[in-house]
Order: C-alpha cells, then sequence, then structure tokens
C-alpha cells in the first residue's frame, strides 16, 4: 500500500498501460516535454519516445480527430485535455465521430479512445476554464463518463477505461490533483459503472461524485455531530450509472441528498432523482433535495466562486430538511 497524490495514481496507470499495450499512446497539448500541464504525464516521454508521448497543436479539434482516427485503425489512444472547457470545440469529434461510429458501421469500427484532463471550478480560473461536464457527454449513448474522487479509484477506473472498446470520457476534477491517500500496490482494475459506498449511514443518503464527494463526507461529519447518520455514495461512473446500489441506499435510509458541481437545470443529478422516484417512490419518506452550483457563470472572485459551489453547511442543512 502507498500513500499517491491523484496525479502520481493517474500517472502510474498511463504508464503500466502503455508498458503493458505497445497500442497506447498519449497525446495533447503540453503532455511531453512539459510533462503535462498538472504534470500527470511527468516522465513519460523520457521512457516512452515522442512516437508514444506526442505533443499537439493547440488544437482540439484536430488531435481529437486524430485520436478517433488512430481508434479506427487499431491503437488505443489517450487524448488529454488541457481542461475539459476546451473539449467544447471538439464536441463533433466526440459526439458524432467518437460516439457514432460503431454504430454508423454497423459495428465494424470500435473506438477504444479515451479522452482524458481537468475539470471544474473552485481555484479562479473563471468562467471559461470551470465548466463540470458530465451531465452534457452523458446524453450521449455510446459515451461511458467516469468521475473519479479518490486516488485508488482514478487508478483502477482510467486502466479500465484504456482497455475499454468503447469510447470514454474520463474526466478528472483539477481540485483533486494534489489530494493524497492510499493505493494498493500491484494491478488494480476497478469496474466500470459500479459505485462505491465512502461511509456507512441509516438516516440519509449523500449521493454524489468526483469533488462533490469530499464536500458530501464533510457534510456527514457535521451531521453526525448533531446525531445524524448520514451514508455518503460515491457514484465513481455517471454513465453508467449503479442504480442497484443508489437504490439499495435509498431503501436504507429513505431520504435522499444528491450532491454535484453541475448547474442545476439538466444536471446527473435530475437523472438520478427521476430514477429514484419511478423506481423507488415509495422508499421515500421525504423528498429529493440537490445541492448543485448556483445558476451563474462561475465567478472570478474566490469568495463569490466559494458562494456559488456546493459547500457541507448547504448539505448540511438540505439533508436536515429531509429529516425534519
Amino acid at each position: 500500500m502507498a500513500v499517491l497524490t491523484m496525479r502520481e495514481a493517474l500517472n502510474q496507470a498511463l504508464s503500466e498501460e502503455m508498458e503493458r499495450d505497445e497500442r497506447v499512446f498519449l497525446m495533447g497539448e503540453e503532455v511531453a516535454e512539459y510533462q503535462g500541464a498538472y504534470k500527470v504525464s511527468s516522465g513519460l516521454l523520457q521512457k516512452f519516445g515522442p512516437k508514444r508521448v506526442v505533443d499537439t497543436p493547440i488544437s482540439e479539434t484536430g488531435f481529437s480527430g486524430l485520436g478517433v482516427g488512430a481508434a479506427m485503425y487499431g491503437l488505443r489512444p489517450v487524448v488529454e485535455f488541457m481542461t475539459w472547457s476546451f473539449s467544447m470545440v471538439a464536441y463533433d469529434q466526440i459526439v458524432n465521430n467518437a460516439g457514432a461510429i460503431r454504430y454508423m458501421s454497423g459495428g465494424q469500427y470500435s473506438i477504444p479512445i479515451v479522452f482524458r484532463g481537468s475539470s471544474g471550478a473552485g481555484l479562479q480560473v473563471g468562467a471559461t476554464h470551470s465548466h463540470t461536464p458530465e451531465n452534457w457527454y452523458a446524453n450521449v449513448p455510446a459515451l461511458t463518463v467516469i468521475t473519479p474522487a479518490f486516488p485508488d479509484d482514478a487508478k483502477g477506473l482510467l486502466k479500465s477505461a484504456i482497455r475499454s472498446n468503447n469510447p470514454v470520457c474520463f474526466i478528472e476534477n483539477e481540485k483533486l490533483y494534489g489530494f493524497k491517500d492510499e493505493v494498493p500496490d500491484g494491478e488494480i482494475l476497478t469496474t466500470i459503472g459500479q459505485a462505491r459506498i465512502r461511509r456507512e449511514g441509516s438516516q440519509v443518503t449523500l449521493i454524489a461524485n468526483s469533488a462533490s464527494t469530499h464536500v458530501a463526507l464533510a457534510a456527514a461529519v457535521q451531521l453526525e455531530a448533531d446525531g445524524i447518520s448520514a451514508e455518503v455514495l460515491d457514484l465513481r461512473t455517471i454513465k453508467p450509472l449503479d442504480m442497484p446500489a443508489i437504490l439499495g441506499s435509498v431503501a436504507k435510509t429513505n431520504r435522499v441528498v444528491i450532491v454535484e458541481e453541475n448547474k442545476p437545470f439538466a444536471g446527473w443529478g435530475a437523472q438520478v432523482a427521476y430514477e429514484i422516484q419511478h423506481r423507488s417512490f415509495d422508499d421515500l419518506d421525504a423528498p429529493i433535495e440537490r445541492v448543485t452550483g448556483l445558476d451563474t457563470p462561475q465567478p472570478y472572485a474566490r469568495v463569490l466562486e466559494q458562494a456559488v459551489m456546493p459547500s457541507a453547511e448547504r448539505v448540511t442543512v438540505a439533508a436536515k430538511k429531509t429529516l425534519a
């Protein structure tokens, strides 16, 4: 067992998969000579050379399309976006090419590609660099959407994503790159599509993902101080959703608070709330509460940015409301 940061865990996953399979290669802006904008690719250029760790021009549309073509040819590209906010200029390549070619070709082509990079707000990078787009890409039937919250899941899920024959959007929260936690030694392959209970509880379920999982865990500590037992369910994967885990927790606690950094309208939490009320209405003893980012462009000023984002205090208030 080793204590690793999120970036170190991701780096290990990339290195191990590139060693295991010579078809795997990494490309993106600053991934090679600069060692990655967030140092996730540190040392990979020296280890694998410039044919497998490729610096690209500042053209997400171009290198995303190149990655899709390489996947069609039989390679297994990992395409890094410096931030997922920049993926919007490659939306056509991700959605209409990576997301549709297998279907449009009648299964003649698989697209084993991973798009990965940073996302999220909270570090004063402004409205155009602070998006959390997992709900956007989860709307595309062919795309898998993964949002890890802990280093062990980051490593295990990235390795599984690279081995998948389907296109994967692997969305890493920028605030978590320096977060440290234990990662088991040896091979880790985490099953895609399985949620994880991060804290057992009996009175209310807090459903979260990515950095919001840590907000939910902090809220659970506050609630415990007030005598309230909160269960924290880390979804890990937004598409596909682990509905058995979600419904199992709801059946135990009978109350739900959904915590997500997305904006409120059409966030992934809206879909989770629908699925719960549709499938487990009789298990609910109170209406489902949602704690999201506020419906405004992300402010730059730190005090305003923190006010817009989900907080443990807002989650605590929402949980107590379900118990009123």
